[in-house]
């Protein structure tokens, strides 16, 4: 794995995790599911809800990428 590749793993989840952590955190709190439903239903959301990131080869050198659902297309980090 390249350096960006990490990177962009870290990234992905690191975003998953707050997303995963917090979404389970409102739905215990403010919800009436109980046992494993908890999770579960954060682990989908958050899933769905958190972007994700492509190291991708260029002909100007390997490049990290981002796409989010609330983004409009495809953008390029730093």
């Amino acid at each position: 794995m390249t350096k960006l590749q990490v990177r962009a793993f870290l990234y992905q989840l690191g975003c998953f995790a707050i997303l995963f952590i917090s979404i389970q955190y409102l739905l215990a709190r403010f919800t009436h599911l109980t046992g494993f439903w908890i999770p579960f239903t954060a682990f989908v959301v958050g899933t769905i809800l958190s972007p994700k990131f492509q190291a991708a080869k260029t002909k100007d050198g390997e490049k990290l990428f981002m796409s989010w659902l609330f983004i409009k297309g495809i953008k390029e980090i730093g």
